[in-house]
Order: C-alpha cells, then sequence, then structure tokens
C-alpha cells in the first residue's frame, strides 16, 4: 500500500514525524532517500502514539558515508527534540532487501534509543512484515519488490530465537524469582507483560505462519491455550492497555504463574515444531 505522508489512514502523530523527517531528508541530504516503508505495530493496527515507536526501513542510493551518517544523527537529533513518538529502523540499500543475518558482510547501519548503531536491525519478521503488510511513504510499493519473506524462514527464525533468547531469559528468570519480587511493582508488571506476549507472538507465528501484534497474541493466546492460563495472559493484556485492575494478590504469584505459562508455550512448541 502506497499511503503517503499524509494519508489519513496514518496517526496524526506519525504524520507529524515523517513530514519533518523527509523535510530534513531534503534539505540537508538531498536525493539520497529513495524509499520509505513503515512496519511493526503501524501495519499490524496496534499503534499506540504514547507507548509505540514509529518502525521504519530506510532505502538509499548508496552506503551511507560517515559524514552523511552524522549528519542523519543530527537530523534524528531535531525530530527526537520536538516529536513523541520515536523512530526505530534500519539505513538499507536495496539489494539488502531480505537478507539474512548471517549472508550480511558488515554490520549496517540503524537507528534506536537516540542514536545511530551499527548491527543486525532486521531479521525474517521484519521482512515478512515488509512484504507483507508493508506501508510506502516514499519510493516503489515494498510489496511489489522482489525479496525473500517467505513463512518458512520466519518461523524457523522464530523457533530459533525462542530456544535462544527466550529460553535463557526464562530459565534465569525462574531462578531468581526471590529477586525479581523485590522489584518495584511497575517493572514487574513490564517484564512479565513482554515475556508472556512476546512468546505468545512467537506461538501464533509457528502456528499460523504470520504476524500479530502483542495484545492480539494475547487475546489469541486466551482462544487457544488452557483455561488455567487465561487469567495471567488477561493480566499481561490489562499491563500492555494500562486498563483494569490486578486480579492477583502478590507480585511473586503473578510471576509464578508468569514463568509457567512460559515454560508451557516453549515446551509445547518444541514439542510441535521441528524446524
Amino acid at each position: 500500500m502506497k499511503a503517503g505522508v499524509k494519508d489519513t489512514h496514518l496517526h496524526s502523530s506519525i504524520q507529524e514525524v515523517l513530514q519533518a523527517y523527509i523535510h530534513l531528508w531534503k534539505e540537508r541530504l538531498p536525493n539520497r532517500l529513495e524509499g520509505l516503508y513503515l512496519h511493526g505495530s503501524i501495519v499490524l493496527d496496534a499503534y499506540n502514539p504514547n507507548i509505540s515507536d514509529i518502525d521504519f526501513a530506510a532505502l538509499t542510493t548508496r552506503r551511507l558515508s560517515l559524514d552523511e551518517l552524522n549528519v542523519l544523527s543530527e537530523i534524528h537529533t531535531i525530530i527526537e527534540s520536538r516529536y513523541t513518538p520515536k523512530l526505530d529502523g534500519p539505513y538499507l540499500v536495496w539489494d539488502d532487501l531480505g537478507i539474512s543475518t548471517d549472508s550480511s558482510e558488515k554490520p549496517l547501519p540503524y537507528y534506536n534509543e537516540g542514536e545511530i548503531r551499527f548491527g543486525t536491525h532486521y531479521n525474517p519478521v521484519t521482512w515478512w512484515l515488509l512484504k507483507e503488510k508493508g506501508i510506502t511513504i516514499l519510493g516503489p510499493d515494498i510489496k511489489e519488490k522482489q525479496f525473500i519473506a517467505d513463512a518458512d524462514n520466519l518461523r524457523s527464525y522464530v523457533m530459533e530465537n525462542m530456544n535462544s533468547y527466550w529460553g535463557v531469559r526464562v530459565n534465569n528468570a525462574a531462578s531468581s524469582i526471590e529477586e525479581l519480587v523485590q522489584m518495584p511493582a511497575r517493572e514487574i508488571d513490564e517484564e512479565i507483560e513482554w515475556t508472556v506476549l512476546g512468546l505468545l507472538r512467537q506461538y501464533y507465528t509457528l502456528n499460523e505462519s504470520g504476524v500479530i501484534s502483542k495484545s492480539a497474541s494475547g487475546e489469541y493466546g486466551v482462544s487457544v491455550l488452557p483455561t488455567e492460563y487465561h487469567r495471567i495472559i488477561r493480566e499481561d493484556i490489562n499491563i500492555r492497555t494500562r486498563k483494569g485492575t490486578s486480579a492477583y494478590e502478590s507480585n511473586k504469584q503473578k510471576i509464578e504463574e508468569s514463568l509457567r505459562l512460559s515454560k508451557f508455550i516453549i515446551e509445547q512448541c518444541n514439542r510441535n515444531f521441528n524446524l
């Protein structure tokens, strides 16, 4: 879909940021930006201007020089100082679309948390969202570009990520419950919401070969998982949407139920999917 910055389907906060961003490119780095595309929560109908980033992928005519990256950093500093939604995404050339993290010869620039960094700020989830749901702001329609973004790569990546990043995270939490309960209540809520809904997103991907938002993954979990896990899933949905009051008497109970569900999801996926 070619939306354009002034597309009425985009939240006004997104339009404001992108208009200023593109203007600064034209002013300070003219004729360098060839494509600008949105993915993430925006294309999953889950954008919240209070908590969501503007996930993007920017395509340039060629690799940016260090001097140009310094100018780009200044552009981002200006945007950050004027607008609330934060930009988050990589700077690519067209041949980068669809590459795996293993095939890149060197780290590529991306913007995250207030600075230009170098790394592999992309993965099969990024490519799938761009190909299947991406919104074109500038340049050719991203859905018509030829690059690899298939369900098999998506599911294989998610399975590996579940057993590495999430598996380690859950095991570490399980071995330090007494330390976790000493954390401020808000941090506990953020931790369990991030973990449970993050794993439910992956559970959805492995079962349905697609990608959904965190809140939607919670609703999906309630629809397919045993009733015993519904309370903690509802709790995490409420934490994310900032609605309702807690259904738990203690943070320890909430942490323990989150860990039980997390382990159940990982075990189920390892049992059902041999990717």
